[in-house]
């Protein structure tokens, strides 16, 4: 791979594309004004990326590494490759090519803080544009870029547990972060709310819907399963969430649960019945129940399925287990 946006290799014209992003709340929202999609492969030393994002505009500011890049349009990835822990890795990329990679320990939600210190070791980048860059005089096409992520770095855990093969599976979203604009004396600038006197909100495109704006909550990312079979020799490559994906994906609302519980009583529900939480579980067609072990500053929710020997659990903390007998 030649990783310098244009997206133009002959492994890239047979890779297939994304569906289009949707908004990041759902489809309860309007989908996004301008089309992104994405499309993705491997080998044994990188995980590559290519996105294809839609712009009559482009502007872009940044140049300093490790900026708040979201403060430009930019392009995100977000990488989990241990579905059950909850370290995970955030990119972001603007149209200068300037990035800012980070590793969070855990979510913002549960006392994280992303580490800037960390930077991705053989990094590949590039950005390719269709238009002129910081000229509102004209209209533009899009731009283009190529992401190559050195899969030993993405395994700040353990890189056994993180390497692909046929079947493995990984957590990964994309974001694109689109501010409204205007334009004074001849530039780009955002958009200010009159009532407020700040920019308008931005706007964020997605791939796998998030449910509400907050890209921090690894258990609502779409999946990524790794085949060694070619581009155009997969058969049945459509990927589905298994039942105990689902499963512990549903845990994650007990845990919500218990935030919206502890701030207003100062302390974790010690059962599902005191914390009032009556949704219900279901596998194989028959309702399963989770319950909770209290332990000292914190909880377990756990959940048993014996028909396949198998246990689910979650913590206050978003570290969960799937342990199999």
């Amino acid at each position: 791979m030649n990783v310098d946006g244009a997206i133009d290799e002959a492994d890239w014209e047979k890779a297939e594309w994304t569906d289009l992003y949707v908004d990041i709340e759902g489809d309860h929202m309007p989908m996004p004004k301008y089309a992104t999609r994405t499309k993705m492969l491997w080998d044994e030393n990188y995980l590559y990326i290519a996105a294809e994002m839609e712009e009559p505009h482009l502007w872009s500011t940044l140049t300093t590494r490790d900026t708040v890049i979201y403060l430009d349009n930019d392009f995100e990835v977000f990488i989990n490759p241990i579905p059950t822990s909850p370290i995970y890795y955030e990119f972001e990329m603007n149209l200068l090519n300037t990035v800012w990679d980070m590793m969070m320990p855990k979510p913002y939600r549960d006392g994280g803080g992303n580490m800037n210190s960390w930077h991705i070791k053989g990094l590949k980048t590039g950005v390719k544009m269709f238009g002129t860059l910081n000229d509102p005089t004209d209209v533009d096409e899009k731009w283009t870029l190529e992401i190559a992520f050195p899969l030993d770095v993405l395994s700040q855990e353990k890189y056994h547990l993180i390497y692909p093969e046929e079947g493995k599976r990984w957590r990964i979203n994309f974001s694109r972060v689109e501010w409204q604009h205007e334009v004074k004396d001849g530039e780009y600038v955002k958009k200010i709310n009159p009532d407020t006197g700040r920019p308008y909100p931005e706007y964020n495109w997605v791939w796998s819907p998030q449910g509400k704006i907050n890209m921090h909550m690894p258990e609502q990312w779409g999946y990524l399963e790794f085949t060694k079979n070619k581009v155009g020799q997969t058969k049945n490559t459509e990927v589905k969430e298994t039942e105990v994906e689902r499963l512990y994906r549903q845990l994650y609302d007990v845990y919500r649960a218990q935030k919206v519980y502890k701030k207003a009583h100062k302390k974790y529900a010690d059962s599902l019945e005191e914390l009032k939480f009556t949704d219900a579980f279901t596998f194989k067609g028959k309702t399963v129940q989770p319950y909770i072990i209290p332990i000292p500053h914190g909880y377990h929710v756990v959940l048993e399925l014996p028909q396949v020997k198998t246990t689910l659990m979650v913590n206050q903390d978003s570290k969960g287990e799937i342990i199999k007998e």
